[in-house]
């Protein structure tokens, strides 16, 4: 690899190698130290061709789904199974992984604009800015670069835009599915919200169990099934289906919630 050689968006391939080390390296302890990351079916990773993979997984706080799923990733590719034990992994990583992220949210402080280096398809919400609800028109240049981003590697999206759970899939995520014909793979989560504050900077308690399952990549009919299909087959394989309510009672999430912003101000 040459010193400056970029990828497709100008950055320079040595330094987001050095910036995936070094993070890898601060953040290690968040899933396997601090916390326990329990992760399920990772084995799946190495299956995977080299670019046009889509992740996609229900969102918990805005920045530590994405670092333990580098973690996860790259533990994986260097043969380790549903462990990330030993940060040898880091030493080569895998350069091409990006993940979505609202542009707003990546350029609010050092860190984000770091982990924007590190991988960061940036793009305009159309529903939400600054806080309030917006309704506008998708910029054909954050599909572009997304597009962009599957032709060079795999890329990890959160499709219901929002930490809060239960949120509706956005259309946009089945739309780029029909677009590209990537290879799909749902991620399901959970703990992250227990263990981290709500950007995933602050660890708000700790010994908590998280948990990562990988599952198999979904099988979708790109030229039949309609958009609305898809949505819902992403709905169910992140496990944010509405029906999934009927198995765990709203008062339940309710008070989940309510728990989890009272730990905010406490840890």
């Amino acid at each position: 690899m040459g010193l400056f050689k970029k990828n497709p968006f100008g950055h320079i391939l040595f330094l987001k190698k050095w910036l995936i080390r070094i993070m890898g390296a601060m953040t290690h302890r968040r899933f396997k130290g601090f916390n326990k990351l329990q992760i399920e079916g990772s084995e799946i990773i190495k299956e995977l061709p080299d670019t046009n993979v889509l992740f996609v997984s229900n969102h918990q706080t805005y920045f530590a789904d994405v670092v333990a799923m580098f973690h996860v990733f790259n533990a994986s590719l260097s043969g380790r199974v549903d462990t990330i034990k030993n940060i040898g992994y880091l030493w080569n990583p895998k350069l091409n992984i990006y993940f979505v992220a609202a542009k707003e949210t990546m350029k609010s402080g050092l860190l984000p604009k770091i982990l924007a280096y590190a991988g960061s398809v940036s793009i305009e919400r159309t529903w939400r800015a600054k806080g309030e609800e917006v309704n506008r028109q998708v910029k054909m240049s954050d599909v572009s670069n997304i597009t962009k981003a599957l032709d060079d590697g795999w890329v990890i999206t959160f499709p219901q835009g929002t930490t809060k759970p239960w949120k509706p899939i956005r259309r946009g995520t089945a739309h780029i599915i029909k677009k590209n014909k990537p290879i799909v793979v749902p991620i399901v989560i959970d703990g992250f919200r227990r263990s981290f504050d709500k950007k995933g900077i602050r660890i708000k308690k700790r010994g908590i169990l998280q948990s990562m399952e990988i599952k198999k990549p979904l099988d979708i009919d790109y030229e039949n099934e309609s958009v609305q299909e898809i949505v819902e087959k992403l709905e169910y394989a992140i496990e944010q289906h509405p029906s999934f309510l009927k198995v765990i009672p709203e008062k339940e999430i309710e008070k989940e919630e309510e728990l989890n912003e009272e730990r905010r101000w406490r840890y």
